[in-house]
């Protein structure tokens, strides 16, 4: 593995700047959904949205906490109605955590305020910026290793997604 390339620090800067803004809008948004979630609960939902049932040990660490941890978020999300919890195929040890149509509709209802807000501050952006500001932000999200939303929108097959550890090793291409 090669050192990471060093990056201007101004860059750095405006990323560490526009991230506060959108843990706001991701905080204030949780507020549509009026199903008192937490910020790390919310992710949970949106990474089980996004790429399917998990076992939870797989879960685990697509959020980067430990199983325990984990399993609590889920027993608070199952209290909720927002997930259910069934035997892994082929592995009863194991659990597997799903979205309940409950925590589907949570989810459309929470991205759906966060996009409200987004598009009004992207309306009072000068129109020039908007293309170059979608590349860098597609490549920006490919290289976290994040799913794009019309990805998890669009619905899922049977297919099992890559483990993260198995994404961060292969190349990330840039979206067009």
């Amino acid at each position: 593995m090669t050192a990471p390339e060093h990056v201007d620090a101004d860059l750095a800067e405006a990323f560490l700047t526009a991230s506060r803004v959108l843990v706001a809008i991701a905080v204030r948004s949780l507020d549509a959904g009026d199903a008192d979630i937490s910020l790390p609960q919310h992710r949970a939902l949106v990474l089980l949205a996004a790429r399917g049932p998990q076992r939870m040990v797989d879960l685990a660490e697509l959020l980067g906490v430990n199983s325990s941890t984990a399993t609590r978020h889920c027993d608070r999300l199952q209290r909720r109605g927002l997930v259910q919890r069934d035997p892994a195929a082929g592995d009863r040890r194991a659990v597997q955590v799903s979205l309940t149509p409950a925590g589907h509709h949570l989810v459309e209802r929470i991205t759906d305020a966060r996009r409200r807000e987004i598009n009004r501050i992207l309306s009072a952006m000068p129109s020039h910026s908007r293309p170059k500001l979608l590349l860098a932000l597609r490549d920006f999200a490919g290289a976290a290793g994040e799913v794009p939303d019309q990805h998890w929108t669009l619905g899922w097959g049977t297919e099992r997604p890559t483990p993260p550890a198995e994404a961060a090793a292969r190349p990330v291409v840039a979206s067009p």
